[in-house]
């Protein structure tokens, strides 16, 4: 079985509703999930359609194609006349014939029913009816206490995606998997919002949701509170305005990128956390995007690059401010309100990950598909992006960095996670950046990791990847660590056994050169000396 999480995000304490409802269809919602059912069905149906005149064309082009059609016809017809003697013991003909056994009663395909319960069209079928003791159990399985957190990864698993919702309970040492939810392709970027969307947000300010971006070009918004969801509280794109007004006649999507929606994979979400309503994506079709989760409706999109747009980040504290990375090797911040107002930096390759170091918002990071990173200072807008000057760079990895993050406690604690299967803990204290220890966590290429969020278990590291598992890392219990930031963190001090949470990868997976290898480093004038190697 293979399986790969691709994205992952951090649910911070105390959000999360603490018994979770099961779904459940009333008329509204039955009449909701139809219309979306007809759309698909009805968009299926056009591709079919599609395929079968191109079919014909190719027909026509090629004589003998047609007579493979004619060989391959004869044998359906041998096929169908095999099934109708299969289907001929259950007299198919006869199902409803008014037969009687030897008491009486009727005889059908389906056997005696007399002892079969039925119930009034009004009343609840009893078999459908759950105990409330049962009731009772199954709510408090699904209990989550303020006390945990929530994880989120994005995962595909054997060509089907889907959302797995984990719960942490740190004190415990346990991580579990609550629910999941289905995708319709594989998920590329996660943004938690503490902001109701869509048949949700009536009469409610605050809520615990999930904006999922995909290989489609739509978002699609989820209610973490709700278990078993059939479908998204609201979709920002074609998809969501198609739901509402019904499909278009002409199923053909716009060709180029436009003021309304995505026409190409989104690649990643930025949610605005002072205006709460603001939500940004970047897509492959170049653009950038901010939907107003009220209406949600497109409100503006920008065009700053001229390749995919792959990182988004808003700035801490300048709220209009958003910073953006694309694969044409640009970063842009730029003002929302002003969209010719802004500046743009150059790299080597295709940008990864962007980030404002939210210590000192001055500075901000890129990491790149080179294996590099970079510090740069926003008041040091170059004239053009050939002429970008760093603070410093780094290069961190052989393989690109394709995972970032900073820890939210500790000023100058960073991590970096790499295709090369490797996570590197950083020093960068006063602009001079030191490796602190490199692992390999046995997830495989690495495509996330991320510092929890809360103060108290900001230590917490959770790195997911190729292998479709998680770990949690608890890096305060790192010896290194606990040395390279016992100045900073007076309570790192002394040694503790070292922590791990997580699950296991399935056997079959093969990693060859996984092994849980760790190694300390530090950075001198002739470069990395190594330290300790396991």
């Amino acid at each position: 079985m293979s399986s790969m999480i691709t994205t992952s995000a951090w649910v911070r304490r105390g959000v999360a509703a603490q018994f979770p409802t099961k779904y459940e269809i009333n008329e509204e919602e039955m009449d909701r999930i139809s219309k979306l059912a007809r759309m698909q069905l009805e968009e299926a149906q056009g591709d079919l359609k599609a395929a079968q005149e191109g079919h014909e064309e190719d027909e026509a082009m090629d004589e003998d194609q047609e007579d493979n059609e004619d060989s391959k016809e004869g044998e359906e017809k041998k096929n169908d006349a095999a099934d109708d003697d299969d289907l001929k013991e259950y007299d198919l003909d006869h199902y409803d014939s008014d037969e009687v056994d030897e008491d009486g009663e009727k005889i059908t395909m389906f056997g005696n029913v007399k002892s079969l319960a039925y119930h009034e069209p009004n009343e609840e079928d009893p078999y459908l009816v759950m105990p409330p003791e049962e009731e009772d159990e199954e709510r408090e399985e699904l209990q989550i206490m303020p006390t945990d957190n929530l994880l989120l990864a994005g995962k595909v698993e054997d060509e089907v995606a889907h959302l797995e919702v984990y719960v942490y309970e740190d004190a415990a040492d346990n991580l579990y998997v609550h629910h999941d939810i289905m995708l319709p392709a594989i998920p590329l970027s996660l943004e938690w919002l503490d902001i109701p969307v869509g048949k949700a947000a009536e009469g409610r300010t605050t809520g615990n949701f999930v904006a999922i971006g995909t290989m489609e070009p739509d978002i699609e918004i989820w209610d973490l509170d709700i278990v078993d969801c059939m479908y998204p509280n609201a979709i920002l794109g074609q998809g969501g305005a198609d739901a509402e007004n019904g499909p278009k006649k002409s199923k053909k999507k716009k060709a180029k990128a436009n003021d309304e929606y995505h026409i190409d994979a989104v690649l990643a979400l930025a949610a605005n956390r002072q205006h709460r309503n603001l939500l940004a994506s970047g897509s492959a079709d170049r653009t950038v995007k901010l939907w107003d989760l009220q209406t949600t409706k497109c409100a503006k999109s920008y065009a700053h690059h001229t390749d995919k747009v792959c990182a988004l980040e808003w700035h801490p504290t300048e709220s209009t401010i958003l910073l953006s990375g694309s694969y044409d090797r640009t970063v842009v911040a730029a003002d929302m309100r002003a969209p010719d107002s802004k500046a743009r930096w150059g790299v080597d390759s295709d940008v990864e990950n962007v980030r404002w170091d939210v210590h000192d918002p001055n500075y901000f990071y890129v990491t790149t598909d080179g294996g590099m990173v970079y510090r740069y200072d926003i008041r040091n807008v170059p004239a053009t992006p050939k002429e970008s000057k760093p603070v410093w760079s780094l290069q961190a990895h052989d393989d690109s960095v394709s995972s970032f993050d900073i820890n939210s406690t500790v000023p100058g604690f960073l991590v970096t996670g790499s295709t090369d299967k490797q996570v590197k803990l950083w020093n960068v204290e006063n602009d001079k950046p030191s490796m602190v220890v490199s692992r390999k966590m046995d997830v495989g290429k690495i495509f996330s990791t991320n510092f929890a969020p809360d103060a108290d278990v900001s230590f917490r590291l959770s790195v997911a990847g190729s292998k479709g598992v998680v770990q949690i890392w608890d890096t305060s219990t790192n010896g290194a660590v606990r040395r390279a930031f016992v100045s900073r963190m007076p309570s790192l001090e002394g040694e503790v056994q070292e922590r791990m949470i997580g699950m296991q990868p399935d056997q079959d997976e093969s990693d060859d050169d996984d092994g849980g290898q760790e190694a300390g480093a530090a950075q001198g004038a002739d470069g990395w000396e190594s330290m300790d190697e396991d």
